[in-house]
């Protein structure tokens, strides 16, 4: 009997060993992935410009959809006004892996996207909205060279450029000899217009236009609240110009590291944050544009039929010329054209 009651007291302390183990390994396990530390994905997005320009509110809600998404699996570090890479180094600096995401105008990169320099041009773009549509959709049908060895994030566009300026300009003859502030796709357009361009930074431009070194700006119009330019230029000529493209970009070697389920949220954001930026624009830009005339007495100056159409017969041969320097280059400069038009109809509807 007593040897009974030995092996019965042994066998219930192992028994109880056992179960405190595995409580205990339960409690380890509970803790652990309660905590995420292991599984926590870090990314950093760099991007050229200030936070509260509209590509950088397209930032701030791509991250916070991707971090709620994936219940806070991946958390996004975000450097803006060039603090970790500039417009000018965005490609080279996220292919080297100095930030895992750039976001950048392909505008600041000449002669590296020959297609995309043909949709930058005046088209007939009504707005952000469907500017950003039709250049998502090339992109995804023709494919840059350039971008290859990168993971496409999103896409969108600007809506086109307007000048705006310290005096009415209404035609040709006003417009000729203007100093106007341009950047990229602009500067053959205003060239051909007759206007003299002069390049810079959009930041520099409050302090250009107040010591009289440029007499407008030429760009989308969010610019004149966000940059206060509407305290400086006073004048908007109604007709549109170039768009802006925006092109975010994934080191592919991150891309390739990261788990499927946050890949599959990325990808169903690549298309979500075109429409998002685009509609954000446009809606931002025509706040803009009231608070500019309530406060600060902006007028927009329309063009007379025949002067849209002089403009529109002066500008058509840079289009000509951008098609025939894609097709010398082996792309298909006609057949992207035609498409873009196609789509731009198909979006206006």
């Amino acid at each position: 009997m007593r040897s009974k009651r030995k092996f019965g007291m042994k066998l219930a302390l192992m028994l109880l060993s056992v179960a405190m183990v595995a409580f205990l390994g339960a409690c380890s396990s509970n803790s652990s992935s309660g905590s995420g530390d292991e599984e926590k994905i870090t990314l950093s997005y760099a991007f050229f410009a200030p936070d509260n320009t509209f590509p950088a509110v397209q930032m701030k809600k791509w991250a916070e959809e991707l971090e709620k998404r994936t219940d806070g699996k991946v958390e996004v570090d975000m450097f803006f006004g060039g603090t970790l890479l500039e417009a000018d180094n965005m490609f080279d600096g996220v292919a080297n892996g100095t930030a895992d995401i750039g976001l950048t105008a392909t505008t600041y990169e000449p002669g590296r996207f020959p297609l995309l320099e043909i949709s930058d041009l005046p088209n007939g773009y009504p707005s952000a909205e469907v500017a950003s549509q039709v250049v998502a959709d090339l992109l995804s049908e023709y494919p840059a060279d350039a971008l290859k060895d990168f993971k496409i994030v999103t896409t969108f566009a600007t809506e086109p450029a307007y000048i705006q300026s310290t005096k009415s300009i209404s035609n040709l003859k006003e417009l000729s000899g203007t100093q106007l502030r341009i950047a990229g796709a602009l500067t053959p357009v205003m060239k051909a217009l007759g206007a003299a361009p002069v390049g810079m930074a959009q930041s520099e431009v409050p302090e250009a236009l107040q010591t009289g070194v440029v007499k407008g700006n030429v760009s989308s119009r969010e610019v004149l609240k966000d940059l206060k330019l509407a305290e400086y230029v006073k004048y908007v000529s109604d007709y549109p110009l170039t768009i802006n493209t925006f092109v975010a970009v994934m080191n592919k070697d991150k891309w390739e590291s990261l788990p499927d389920d946050v890949k599959k949220v990325i990808d169903e954001l690549n298309r979500e944050m075109t429409i998002f930026t685009g509609k954000y624009l446009d809606e931002h830009t025509q706040e803009a544009i009231k608070w500019s005339q309530e406060t600060k007495g902006l007028e927009i100056v329309p063009l007379s039929e025949e002067e849209t159409k002089l403009w529109s017969e002066t500008i058509a041969p840079i289009n000509e010329n951008a098609v025939k320097n894609a097709e010398e280059k082996g792309l298909p400069g006609k057949e992207y054209h035609e498409r873009l038009k196609e789509l731009v109809e198909q979006y206006k509807k």
